[in-house]
């Protein structure tokens, strides 16, 4: 039996605003809302680190007051497999890594009091990351590294993301995003005994969308993210970090049609860090959303696996 079609709006009408929740949050984890402490911290050269995690994101979808939406919600889980390989580039410490995301979650919320709610799962678009201390940190031996005493480092890099994930131009929601986005950071960091200061600025760059819903195309302008980190080590490895972070901008438009979902948003958390042993070593994270003017509204928990080897001489 067919639905009566005048339900068809609503459904296209709540689908429009629920997407921007799953672009944000599952899409590939971490767009401005990232929280990552120590991105900068040196290591000897000739090293290589696979990276498997997985983080659970659940919580509200916060919506422009206009729009008639409510109890909007989502639970997105990001699995990430990653590997970074660290440098000596040009005499400085530098790393390359890669992330191949997948995610899968359930959006729910009632338009005009109807409830709604979606599905998605699948790959999600990969990242590229070249990081170079600049200041501070020059490449290292493991000897070099072990005798360091390296005070205030500042650090510079580009994240790359690639269009290759899941997308399908006849859905509205998708986990891939049918564009390039580039995230130009500088950072700088400061030892003070066991604790260590941190802070970094960035901004995400976007290009077109030009097959945005049947052949749409969807801009969006920066969006720009500062983060802050207050980190404890407790011995080498092992190391406590409070997290938070403020992103702002990233309003979009469809065919030059702008859209009131500019973003205004911060997070707080914090980060734990644990050695197994000299190989292997976990890391969890909890944060969540401090304040939020539209988009996500999420608590978020992770927990990554870490794995290190030295290349054979």
């Amino acid at each position: 039996m067919n639905r009566p079609s005048f339900r068809l709006p609503r459904v296209v009408s709540v689908l429009r605003w629920l997407a921007l929740g799953f672009s944000l949050a599952a899409a590939s984890r971490g767009r401005a809302q990232e929280l990552e402490p120590r991105a900068y911290s040196p290591s000897p050269s000739g090293f290589n680190i696979a990276v498997v995690a997985d983080t659970y994101n659940f919580g509200d979808l916060t919506f422009d007051p206009s729009v008639p939406i409510t109890d909007a919600n989502a639970r997105i889980n990001v699995g990430v497999l990653g590997y970074v390989r660290t440098l000596d580039l040009v005499g400085r410490s530098a790393n390359l890594g890669f992330a191949l995301p997948y995610a899968f979650g359930h959006l729910e919320g009632n338009y005009l009091g109807e409830p709604q709610q979606i599905y998605r799962s699948g790959l999600g678009d990969p990242r590229l990351r070249l990081a170079v201390n600049l200041y501070g940190a020059p490449a290292m031996t493991p000897k070099e590294f072990v005798t360091r005493q390296l005070k205030t480092i500042v650090g510079a890099s580009l994240v790359v993301g690639v269009p290759l994930g899941q997308y399908d131009s006849t859905k509205l929601i998708n986990i891939g995003l049918n564009r390039w986005a580039f995230k130009r950071e500088v950072g700088i960091s400061r030892e003070f005994g066991h604790w260590t200061l941190e802070g970094d600025a960035g901004v995400w760059l976007y290009t077109d969308n030009t097959d945005f819903y049947n052949g749409h195309t969807r801009h969006q302008e920066p969006l720009s993210s500062l983060q802050a980190h207050v980190i404890y080590t407790f011995k080498p490895r092992m190391w406590l970090s409070f997290d938070a972070n403020f992103y702002n901008g990233g309003q979009t438009s469809v065919n030059g049609v702008a859209k009131d979902d500019r973003q205004e948003n911060s997070r707080a958390g914090f980060t734990f860090a644990l050695p197994v042993n000299k190989q292997h070593s976990l890391k969890v994270s909890f944060n969540r959303g401090a304040f939020t003017r539209v988009g996500t509204n999420f608590n978020s928990i992770g927990v990554a696996w870490q794995y290190i080897w030295r290349d054979a001489h």
